[in-house]
């Protein structure tokens, strides 16, 4: 359902700042109800006076001018209040790495239930109000006891769904007590019921399912387009991600192109320099400065060489039919220290399990979980690997020694460029890459961990069949 809060920054807010109480204040759903009572004020003093001049009408003035002062009064007050909110600028808070501060985000939820709570507050208090106008000018036999529906569809759309069945039961006990008692007029009086009877029982069956009806499909609705909003938004996200890695991978490939050359010549230079120093006497201190050249060479190296497989990276490499056994041993492969390595054996069932995914990209992504698994647990430390089917799914999960994340790098563990390791050993490319590999085949990746206890590394991948799964990785590659 709609939340009470609204971003500031919509075109309704063109539309709306003549009305001097609203410019301040937060648009969105409150200042929709805002303006909705204020039409119902004003649709209700027309409504008293033209029934008054149009007819021989007698009606009761004073209860019923009294109880539109009441929506006017609470209306103003509202009005004051939402003008007086402190409105949160998500441009202009306080970001992190991962977007907004937490703390700004934990503010503008306690905002939004309380503006939540408040609209609600008003919606019974105006269910209240309709029924003692009604009470005062013929009860259920006038025929303006059909607005009660306008409520609950206004409701249906502002208020979470839990909280608009309240102002269903609202409306059929207010119905209902019109159809026990009210103050006759003249002329409204369609009908006057005597007690309960067929007529009053139909009325009322009548009236709470078309409540209930009106209720059920206007938040069903309401949901379905909050739903339709949030995959609208993941949609963009990805997309997003995806442009995102586009530009992280050719900036890596042109790096390692541009930088492969100069450094080529520098090994090559240094290897010269060290053959032609071979028979002449020199300072220790020149033969330990071209060791450590050529090994900060070699680092530069494995450099490169990371940042081509981060480049290379994507799904355009060739889909295989394989089975999990077999792609659980062209992961270990590629593994370093694969003694370090321990692979929780699966039954038959799971080792022959078939899977249709681009086998080599599946391999590369877990690799790099086992890899930064084998890094987080020291030179002794081992590593498992688990692999299980859960459901329509295969699980794959990396459980290393170390000394686990704080909630915090654990936050940022996917970020592109963040990395915990020391300068030389990983640029932070590895899990931002394997999550997007994971992400386009329709699975996910997890991270489980806390201080003191390591960390698992989950990787969930769907048995898709092979049409599906393929035109599912081309709707999220081409998507506009």
């Amino acid at each position: 359902m709609t939340d009470t809060i609204q971003p500031r920054n919509t075109p309704l807010r063109s539309s709306l700042e003549f009305l001097p109480l609203i410019a301040p204040a937060r648009l969105g759903s409150s200042t929709w109800l805002l303006l909705l009572r204020w039409f119902a004020v004003a649709g209700q003093l027309l409504t008293i006076l033209t029934a008054g001049s149009l007819g021989d009408i007698e009606l009761p003035y004073a209860p019923l001018l009294g109880l539109v002062t009441v929506t006017g009064v609470t209306n103003t007050l509202y009005g004051v209040w939402l003008y007086t909110l402190k409105p949160i600028d998500n441009a202009s808070a306080p970001r992190t790495d991962r977007g907004v501060d937490p703390q700004t985000t934990r503010h503008q939820n306690q905002e939004s239930a309380i503006l939540h709570t408040v609209a609600l507050a008003l919606m019974l208090l105006d269910l209240l109000t309709l029924t003692a106008m009604l009470y005062y000018s013929g009860g259920a036999g006038n025929p303006f006891s059909f607005f009660y529906f306008v409520n609950l569809a206004v409701g249906g759309v502002m208020i979470r769904p839990k909280a608009a069945w309240s102002l269903t039961v609202t409306a059929i006990a207010g119905y209902a007590f019109l159809l026990r008692d009210s103050v006759p007029v003249t002329g409204l009086d369609i009908f006057r019921p005597h007690g309960f009877d067929l007529q009053t029982g139909g009325l009322m069956l009548a009236f709470a399912t078309c409540s209930s009806v009106v209720t059920y499909f206007v938040t069903q609705t309401a949901g379905e387009l909050k739903k339709r909003e949030h995959q609208l938004l993941r949609s963009q996200a990805d997309q997003a991600a995806s442009q995102r890695l586009e530009g992280l991978t050719t900036l890596a490939a042109g790096a390692a192109h541009e930088l492969a050359t100069p450094l080529s010549t520098i090994d090559v230079i240094v290897r010269e320099l060290s053959r032609h120093l071979e028979g002449w006497e020199k300072p220790e201190s020149v033969d330990t400065d071209l060791k450590l050249i050529d090994g900060e060479l070699e680092m530069c190296r494995q450099i490169l060489q990371r940042m081509r497989s981060a480049a290379g990276d994507s799904m355009a490499q060739r889909w295989d039919q394989t089975t999990v056994g077999d792609l659980i041993d062209q992961t270990l492969e590629g593994v370093r220290d694969p003694h370090r390595v321990d692979v929780t054996d699966g039954t038959a069932a799971v080792e022959g399990q078939s899977l249709w995914i681009p086998q080599e990209a599946v391999a590369q992504a877990v690799r790099n979980l086992i890899h930064n698994s084998l890094d987080a647990s020291g030179e002794m430390g081992r590593v498992r690997v688990e692999p299980q089917l859960i459901a329509n799914h295969l699980q794959i999960s990396v459980l290393d020694s170390g000394q686990g994340m704080s909630h915090d790098v654990l936050g940022r563990a996917s970020d592109p460029f963040f990395t915990t390791k020391e300068p030389g050993r990983g640029i932070g490319l590895g899990l931002f890459l394997t999550r997007n590999v994971i992400s386009k085949l329709g699975g996910k990746l997890e991270f489980r961990s806390a201080l003191g206890q390591g960390t698992e590394a989950v990787v969930t991948i769907p048995l898709g069949k092979r049409e599906n799964m393929e035109n599912d990785v081309n709707l999220t590659e081409h998507s506009p």
